[in-house]
């Protein structure tokens, strides 16, 4: 199992941070730019952990080198329920630099994008604080 998985089935926030790198850069399913560094992807994904119900990793897939990894996930949003990936590159250092996720089906994504509107100000709060 994978340090990041592990970290986020754990509930640990904190390691999951530690394995972001400083120039990451997070590609949400539901908004249209990408989230650039280390604290507003961290305070993303902090948000995703208390809107999501139910969440859990169904399958893991790495390349052979280590550098790529898809983990794909299920999770329940405002009663939806969704399947999703979280596509994952890794650094010459062993951190997070791209963080890409996707969400199926339409009607999930509209809910996780209605929940995640109502969390975008304490994301903002939250990476505010800790870049």
């Amino acid at each position: 199992m994978h340090p990041f998985r592990k970290a986020v089935e754990d509930g640990d926030m904190d390691a999951v941070a530690a394995l972001l790198a400083d120039d990451v850069v997070f590609t949400s399913p539901v908004a249209f730019k990408p989230y650039p560094g280390k604290a507003m992807t961290a305070a993303v994904l902090r948000a995703v952990s208390r809107v999501f119900e139910d969440f859990r990793y169904v399958r893991e897939i790495a390349n052979p080198d280590g550098r790529d990894h898809a983990l794909v996930f299920t999770a329940t949003v405002a009663g939806k329920q969704l399947q999703g990936c979280d596509f994952l590159h890794f650094d010459a250092d062993g951190r997070i630099d791209e963080f890409t996720v996707m969400v199926r089906p339409l009607s999930a994504a509209h809910a996780l994008a209605e929940a995640m509107g109502a969390q975008f100000e304490r994301i903002t709060q939250e990476a505010a604080t800790t870049e």
